[in-house]
């Protein structure tokens, strides 16, 4: 059947019509995709359960390809040199070739599964793939014995790996859609598939500084980087290659930092416990920052009708937080302003209100133009006595968030700004980190441990020596 459908080219006639087709694809269409996606990977579980026969000479002759087109050798015939000499160097070449048993490379592929299905996706790579196969045999052979990625081994594991994640041998289900469309955009989607993973794992491999210790680790990281691929669902293989791009080894690290945190541990009642009562602490050193900015002052532009806007004025916080000392400048100052030089004063037990925005007295004017909508968002002012203000536009955002916060904080009010948001959030993650740092790979329980009864005396003594 497999064959009638290649023969009819069923695959792109499906690709075309169907799945690349305006029309969205309904629930019923995408499970028959996916059953036809699951019998075309069921056809590789025969080679995938044979086992290889070291005597068949066919079969060798594969292992022979592999090494001719890597290293460019001619067959040697039996005349030329000792049997001793040839067996030294194919030993020597099979070594490079990454291979398990350097003697009989043969016996590798004795393990099923992958079985002979690893030793087919080898000569496809090697044969259309040639460039990238030569490069990655030679690259290897050239480092250091413990820094090398063997060929030969990574790939008969990671042709393993890529049975399982795809299922093969297995029914499909009854209810799944889960088809992928870059496996109906290749008539060997599944070889190809294999060359772009085989690259994939030697990239990690160099990122990593991997050595044969770390071969189980590092076919994680692959595992993990495939899988995150195929879940966003390209549409083609080069798309499939390019998302992998994306997904380095420190890509993978940042991603499960972030899903570490986010994950059910940091979810759990003490843990949660433990943010609220860290909340106050980080919140009082977001409010001591704050008003420290106060104390340390800012430089604003005047606000006039005019179209210039050259002159300045300073405003600082008393060190003690009782006043707010502020006054005309001539031009921009190059540091602070020393509180004797600012005349004015405003007590802060006479402010009543920090108003923002189109409230603000100095903004009520102002049109609905785009740059006037930009000053909109740094301006606030300062309400004191009965109906007196003190106008701000900030020269920056990040600088209206710290004087909106630092007054706010001043009236004993809540600081509501982004920037204090995002302080919040880096603070209070860095400090749970330092605290569970100890309990790494230990189980949190959900319920406090219980209280034991009391001793039935109290007549013991505690010896400090």
């Amino acid at each position: 059947m497999a064959h009638i459908l290649a023969q009819k080219q069923l695959r792109s006639i499906i690709l075309s019509n169907v799945i690349r087709s305006p029309t969205p694809i309904n629930d019923e269409m995408a499970h028959q995709l996916y059953v036809l996606q699951v019998l075309t990977f069921n056809l590789l579980e025969d080679r995938m359960m044979t086992k290889m026969d070291p005597q068949d000479q066919a079969q060798r002759d594969i292992i022979f390809e592999l090494r001719r087109i890597a290293f460019d050798v001619e067959c040697e015939p039996n005349s030329s040199g000792s049997i001793e000499k040839r067996k030294s160097m194919y030993t020597r070449d099979y070594k490079k070739l990454g291979f398990i048993n350097h003697v009989n490379p043969a016996v590798d592929f004795t393990q099923i599964p992958p079985g002979m299905l690893a030793l087919d996706n080898m000569l496809y790579f090697a044969r259309h793939h040639q460039d990238a196969y030569i490069r990655i045999v030679l690259e290897n052979s050239s480092r250091e014995d413990k820094h090398e990625c063997p060929f030969g081994r990574s790939s008969i594991e990671l042709t393993k790996m890529l049975c399982e994640i795809l299922k093969v041998g297995e029914l499909p289900s009854e209810n799944c859609l889960d088809f992928h469309p870059m496996f109906f955009t290749h008539d060997r989607s599944f070889e190809e598939f294999f060359c772009i993973s085989i690259q994939l794992l030697n990239k990690t491999w160099k990122e990593m500084r991997a050595t044969s210790e770390d071969f189980n680790k590092v076919m994680q990281v692959v595992r993990e980087q495939i899988m995150r691929a195929l879940t966003l669902k390209p549409n083609s293989l080069d798309q499939f290659k390019s998302r992998l791009q994306n997904l380095s080894y420190t890509e993978i690290l940042k991603i499960r930092q972030s899903e570490r945190m986010n994950q059910e541990d940091f979810q759990s009642r003490p843990i949660l416990e433990l943010r609220e009562k860290i909340q106050p602490e980080i919140m009082e050193l977001i409010k001591q920052q704050r008003l420290n900015r106060l104390c340390e002052g800012t430089c604003f532009r005047k606000i006039s009708s005019r179209r210039r806007q050259d002159k300045f004025w300073y405003c600082r916080l008393s060190p003690n937080h009782k006043v707010l000392h502020y006054g005309d400048l001539e031009e921009s100052p190059q540091g602070e302003v020393p509180h004797d030089s600012l005349q004015d004063k405003l007590p802060v037990a006479d402010i009543k209100a920090v108003i923002t925005g189109k409230d603000c007295p100095h903004m009520k004017e102002k049109g609905a133009l785009k740059q006037n909508k930009e000053v909109l968002e740094l301006a606030f002012s300062v309400l004191y006595e009965s109906d007196e203000y003190l106008n701000f536009v900030a020269p920056d955002k990040h600088e209206y968030c710290v004087w909106t916060d630092g007054l706010n904080a001043l009236l004993g009010k809540e600081m509501t700004s982004d920037y204090t948001k995002s302080d919040m959030d880096t603070l209070l993650s860095m400090e749970m980190k330092l605290r569970l740092l100890d309990l790494e790979n230990i189980q949190i329980p959900e319920a406090p441990p219980p209280i034991p009864k009391e001793p039935s005396n109290y007549d013991f003594v505690y010896d400090c020596n």
